[in-house]
């Protein structure tokens, strides 16, 4: 075979085999570029976008594990104390005044708040969840003609 090729590069004229030589190597290049170098450039893209949603995802789950600690190390809310005055005492702390306050056992209160700004009802209910470990379970807001709102919210203890 190899004495079959060199026979026929022989007969080629010197000009011809310095054409053929340029073909193979650019078809050398071609054929580097498209099998070898650009599989091996499109990996490493698709790695630094696998690697870098994988930092977001550790960086979430960071979160999610100091969130959890945090709620494990907060003070619970004593189980002996009824929560109606506890949330009653609680809103009177935060600033809001509670239009109603009717208790569903001891576990669960449902409230109307006629007036309070979006912010400050929000902060507290955020501050009874984290801090106290209970759970506010429905809120309906309303607009008010101000800049106010009416909140329904029913808050109860979480089930153990």
């Amino acid at each position: 075979m190899t004495a079959m090729f060199m026979s026929w590069w022989r007969e080629r004229s010197e000009r011809e085999q310095r054409l053929l030589a340029a073909m193979a190597v650019l078809f050398a290049i071609v054929v580097g570029w498209l099998g070898i170098i650009r599989p091996i450039s499109m990996a490493q893209a698709d790695a630094r976008e696998r690697h870098a949603r994988a930092v977001v995802a550790l960086a979430d789950l960071k979160e999610l594990r100091a969130q959890s600690e945090r709620v494990a190390a907060r003070p619970a809310l004593p189980l002996d104390e009824t929560l109606a005055p506890f949330v009653t005492r609680s809103a009177a702390d935060a600033g809001l005044t509670l239009e109603r306050l009717e208790a569903e056992g001891p576990q669960q209160v449902k409230l109307n708040i006629a007036a309070v700004r979006p912010s400050a009802f929000f902060g507290w209910a955020q501050r009874l969840e984290v801090r106290h470990g209970l759970v506010v379970q429905q809120v309906a807001a309303f607009r008010n003609a101000d800049t106010t709102v009416a909140v329904q919210a029913t808050i109860r203890r979480p089930s153990r």
